[in-house]
């Protein structure tokens, strides 16, 4: 993952492409083997072989290729004709459906190349002539035409029904006619954005990162259909773009969604989103090395380093006993299947992953998979993997003797994604992460009627899993819908109602104003900017590691909408709102986080109430939930789930309040697609209310995740509050000899033994020696300086960028941190 975008696409035109992708063969015999093994790996990709579906591990999944095969024939024979393909699912101008109809048509056509299922559908030819006989109605009454075609999701109609006409007509390659071929493949390209001759446009702002992926496999699986040497090639190039680290300073093609140094992952240019794009991205590209394998279309070997890569830096980390977490999932936190199963396609993937390395890195794969199997309260579904092959592959992984149960993780990690504006902080027995947002990241993603509650999600909130329990019953879908969406824990908000986008716009999914000099359109670039997933205004957020500790600060601002709002480029009908104001840190230590605030309130001028929720938990309505509160302290615990969290008042923090209520709503409360089901949770919350116009206010506390009872809260001694204001917030924590402190401001700011020039975040702990780490949480500064007061010290290692040099009365760091995104530097003195 060291290798930039910028880097890669300069290596490409050299000497990078010729080492994944070979220069084009001589041999037309060459090129026919190539396409056929491409065809044949697809097939057994989705169809699986012989081999493997005479395996009972698979007889789940052929059982249920072949129920969804017989399910939509039977749709088929009931279709009433006219604008219908498959009863009940009407086209006219129904992108979803006809969406729907293509699928319908692809899972018929896998039942008929699946070994194993009933001999009246496998190798069926009457029923193969059945689908492409669905598909030549398809393109001649609804597909076909381009001036008619491209409503609604331009999704749809680029990558979802091009994946599966793509994937039906290889299925189908040997009874399909050339001629229906080369008629759906020149629809396909016409359908391409901005693309020229159907070709992909790395320029724009739809063919990116996952959806890249996307695209460039079906384009992969079209040229292999009409041997179209060219094409496929061409397709692999543009495929290996997402290959590439994203470097924030130069950018190719204005491109920021991909994977980071970090280990970061964006999508939608701004949005945090390892969990659901990034898993997809995952997946497709593995799947892409599994289809190349031995075609000599590309040398996987090249590539499958940097996917191990995302793996161990970027996946890992984000997933806790099986399960994915929400600060990385943008609007899909909505959706009822989330979670568990959002780890079973990254489980899928690195199996497969783990089938195309080798040594070390092989066995470090295989025995990740045994541990998320041994640590996930869901037992993970191995049917709703893609492949029948990876079904095999799982199973073989989990019966291998030799290979242990290993997490990709150490037992104490904590993680700066600073890229995406995330934190995630690892110890035995629980993690915590923590979503902010900045003129760089969304503070959420809201789309197509998904999230309709998110204001606040990446507004400080923070999800604390404790180990062993279902998480589920904890956070998901559940939590959002029972949990007010101005309460969510961590949160600064003020009290006001907000009108979700159907309710703002008369029950519309976006705001429709194409006449606006902005163009508000249902996929413009305005709709992104200011309804989708708007940024924040400051720079702030980010913080440094040290080992396993961390700290983490960042400043609530206002949005785009309301800045621009302000200044008269929105129109006049479009509701905006304005944020509160804090100064918030994070300090993450080994039993406890450290949380202080200072400046919070209501904007000047506001005139609203604000509440600050400290934390806010779900617990099944039968659960016994106490709740045990004295001086300085709070106590929560679910005694039916043995689970306990603690809350110690510090640095003057007023008297928060506490509420424990059963609350029921529907999930479609935050879905307009999910099920009417209502939910019925124990919600528990904690938080600092103020008083509309009352006077900024500061206060700290700390969290103790699994607090054994109230006693040790009550007598906890942990990190002791040093400083606490909008310029400068800092603790001390004698047992681990650390000093931990953010700085907001320029000028010069002073603790015992610390001094900081400028805005910055750095950790000093002194031990035998004094390990230093430091960074700019702004993104923009060119150097850090840090002078430690005390006996001179020497550099014994660390970053190349720290430049430590004796200053009367001190040690004086200065870090290059020019053009760092975050990153920390660290350095050890002695």
């Amino acid at each position: 993952m060291e290798l930039t975008r910028r880097r890669l696409l300069g290596a490409l035109t050299a000497s990078g492409v010729l080492a994944a992708v070979p220069v084009q063969w001589a041999s037309a015999a060459d090129v026919a083997d190539g396409v056929a093994r491409l065809l044949a790996n697809t097939v057994e990709i989705f169809a699986g072989n012989a081999e493997a579906n005479s395996r009972t591990e698979t007889a789940a999944k052929r059982a249920a290729i072949e129920r969804t095969a017989r399910t939509n024939l039977a749709s088929l024979d009931a279709a009433s004709g006219g604008s219908e393909l498959f009863a009940g699912v009407p086209l006219g101008t129904s992108d979803p459906n006809l969406n729907t109809s293509f699928q319908r048509l692809y899972e018929i056509a896998l039942a008929t190349r699946t070994v194993g299922i009933s001999g009246d559908l496998y190798g069926s030819s009457a029923v193969q002539d059945r689908v492409l006989d669905g598909l030549r109605w398809l393109h001649a009454h609804y597909y076909g035409d381009q001036s008619a075609g491209y409503y609604g999701n331009w999704f749809f109609w680029e990558i979802g029904i091009s994946q599966h006409i793509s994937k039906t007509l290889v299925l189908l390659a040997e009874r399909a006619d050339a001629e229906l071929i080369r008629t759906y493949i020149a629809s396909m390209d016409a359908y391409l954005r901005n693309g020229k001759d159907g070709d992909v446009d790395l320029d724009s702002r739809f063919h990116t990162g996952a959806n890249l992926a996307d695209i460039t496999t079906n384009r992969v699986l079209q040229g292999a259909l009409t041997a179209d040497e060219t094409r496929i090639r061409k397709a692999l190039t543009d495929q290996l773009t997402v290959f590439a680290t994203i470097d924030p300073y130069h950018l190719d093609h204005g491109v920021t969604d991909g994977y980071y140094a970090d280990g970061s992952f964006i999508q939608h240019a701004s949005v945090a989103y390892t969990g659901a794009y990034g898993k997809g991205l995952l997946s497709r590209v593995v799947q892409t090395l599994k289809i190349l394998d031995g075609t000599g279309f590309a040398h996987g070997g090249e590539l499958v380093p940097t996917v191990q890569g995302w793996v161990r830096d970027g996946f890992a980390p984000l997933i806790f006993e099986g399960w994915m977490m929400e600060a990385v999932k943008g609007r899909s936190v909505s959706r009822t299947g989330t979670g568990y199963d959002d780890v079973a396609t990254v489980v899928e993937a690195v199996v497969d992953l783990a089938s195309l390395s080798t040594g070390d890195a092989a066995t470090a794969l295989k025995s990740y998979v045994k541990h998320i199997r041994a640590t996930s309260r869901s037992a993970l579904d191995p049917t709703a993997f893609v492949s029948p092959l990876s079904v095999v592959r799982y199973a073989d992984v989990l019966a291998d003797a030799s290979v242990p149960a290993a997490d990709l993780n150490p037992p104490a990690r904590s993680v700066a994604f600073n890229s995406m504006d995330r934190t995630v902080h690892r110890r035995p027995g629980y993690a915590f992460t923590l979503a902010r947002s900045s003129a760089r990241i969304s503070k959420y993603e809201y789309m197509s009627g998904e999230n309709l509650m998110p204001w606040f999600q990446g507004d400080g909130a923070h999800y604390l899993y404790l180990s062993g329990q279902d998480q589920r019953e904890s956070y998901g879908v559940d939590y959002f819908t029972t949990v007010s969406p101005y309460g969510l824990a961590g949160v600064t908000a003020p009290v006001e109602h907000r009108g979700t986008v159907p309710e703002l716009y008369g029950g519309k999914l976006f705001y429709d104003n194409p006449s606006h000099p902005l163009n508000f359109t249902a996929s413009s670039e305005s709709q992104n900017t200011y309804v989708y997933f708007p940024t924040a205004t400051q720079t702030y957020s980010g913080g440094a590691t040290l080992g396993a500790y961390g700290a983490v600060g960042w400043v609530l601002s206002d949005d785009v909408p309301w800045r621009d709002k302000q200044a008269g480029v929105l129109p006049d009908d479009f509701v905006v709102y304005r944020s509160a104001r804090a100064t918030r840190s994070w300090f993450l230590l080994d039993d406890e986080i450290v949380v202080l605030a200072a400046g919070v309130g209501d904007a000047p001028g506001g005139g609203r109430a604000v509440t600050t929720t400290l934390d806010a938990r779900i617990a099944a309505a039968g659960d016994r939930v106490t709740v045990g509160e004295g001086t300085g302290w709070v106590r929560w615990a679910n005694e039916t789930r043995g689970t306990a969290v603690g809350y110690v008042l510090l640095d003057g923090c007023p008297r928060p309040r506490t509420r424990l209520e059963t609350v029921t709503r529907s999930r479609r409360v935050v879905r307009t697609s999910n099920p009417d089901t209502a939910v019925t949770k124990q919600v528990f919350s904690l938080a600092v209310e103020q008083e509309a116009d009352s006077q900024l206010a500061h206060f700290a506390y700390a969290l103790l995740p699994n607090a054994a009872s109230e006693a040790a809260v009550r007598g906890h001694r942990g990190a002791r509050v040093l400083h606490n204001s909008p310029l400068l917030q800092a603790v001390r924590d004698e047992r681990l000899g650390l000093t931990a402190a953010n700085t907001f401001t320029g000028g010069t700011h002073h603790l015992a033994g610390l001094s900081v020039e400028g805005p910055a975040s750095v950790l000093v702990r002194r031990e035998r020696d004094v390990t230093v780490a430091v960074c700019d949480p702004t993104t923009g500064r060119d150097t850090v300086t840090v002078v430690l007061r005390g006996p001179g010290l020497r550099k014994v290692s660390g970053d190349a960028a720290v430049r430590v040099s004796r200053v009367r009365g001190g040690t004086r760091l200065d870090v290059d941190t020019r053009q760092a995104y975050g990153r920390s530097f660290s350095v050890t003195l002695r």
